[in-house]
């Protein structure tokens, strides 16, 4: 299918872009990477009457550390982090989680605002974001404000940006040296949308864990940061037994989707799995 009749705008500016959304409203629809919205509008799921096009706000492509936050320009490509962009943790972090979205010409064009915003429950970057506790920065013309992630996801492909609202920068923080972290996504197919997926980050220091962070995606209508098992696992020393318990715990503590895909049953049985092996990776 073809999608239906719309007019573009291609502003040059943040300023520009803010005001052109503005001005159409819920009629009008940012785009940078496309790789969702326009699937969804050949399939006419999605029909803006106007499309506002950020690739010539130029304003809009950063990626850099400051004041203790990695700072993402909302045309960042999922491509940048390839390779580590900032030393320590975060970077391999990112590094190594970018290799499991979708293929490589997806990631040449897709942004990591994009996949915030787009709000997919199986989306990598939306589970990297709450599970460090990311910020976000929504730009409208009355300003900006800052949203935590925690209150940024609200349910699958609903977020906290408004119609008049541009998802213009989301805020990592930077993780300190003692930080490990681990990855791990179950996809039937490589590139495919993950059927359960965790991330974990643990503070090390002399053999016991000082602060952890641990999320899993791809179960729920939003990825989900499991704050209670954070709190079991400060204070112990990493071990298998340990991780295998907080797999089991995850697995109790989360009543997963079903869909065609994977019935609850089983996702509940990945939940075990990718908590355990993300934290088996962390402390590797």
């Amino acid at each position: 299918m073809k999608p239906a009749p719309f007019e573009y705008v291609r502003p040059s500016s943040r300023a520009e872009a803010v005001a052109a959304l503005a001005t159409h409203g819920d009629d009008g629809k940012a785009i940078a990477g496309g790789q969702s919205l326009v699937a969804a509008m050949n399939f006419r799921l999605a029909r803006p009457a106007v499309l506002v096009d950020l690739n010539g706000a130029t304003d809009l492509d950063y990626l850099r550390p400051e004041g203790g936050k990695l700072r993402i320009g909302a045309l960042t490509r999922h491509a940048a982090f390839h390779r580590p962009v900032v030393e320590g943790p975060l970077g391999v972090l990112l590094a190594r989680v970018v290799r499991n979205i979708a293929h490589y010409p997806i990631r040449q064009r897709g942004t990591f605002t994009g996949s915030l915003a787009h709000a997919d429950p199986a989306s990598e970057w939306c589970l990297v974001s709450r599970t460090l506790g990311a910020e976000m920065v929504i730009a409208n013309t009355g300003g900006e404000r800052v949203c935590a992630a925690a209150d940024f996801f609200r349910g699958t492909f609903t977020t906290a940006v408004g119609t008049e609202d541009l998802l213009a920068e989301a805020r990592l923080p930077l993780l300190g040296p003692n930080w490990r972290s681990g990855f791990f996504e179950f996809s039937r197919r490589a590139g495919d949308f993950a059927l359960a997926m965790s991330l974990a980050a643990l503070e090390i220091e002399g053999g016991v864990i000082r602060a952890a962070r641990l999320g899993v995606g791809g179960v729920a209508d939003r990825p989900l940061r499991l704050e209670a098992l954070e709190a079991q696992l400060v204070g112990q020393a990493p071990s298998a037994a340990l991780f295998a318990g907080m797999g089991e715990a995850a697995r109790d503590l989360i009543t997963p989707t079903e869909d065609i895909h994977a019935s609850a049953d089983y996702r509940r049985d990945l939940i075990r799995t990718v908590v355990n092996r993300a934290l088996t990776q962390a402390a590797s």
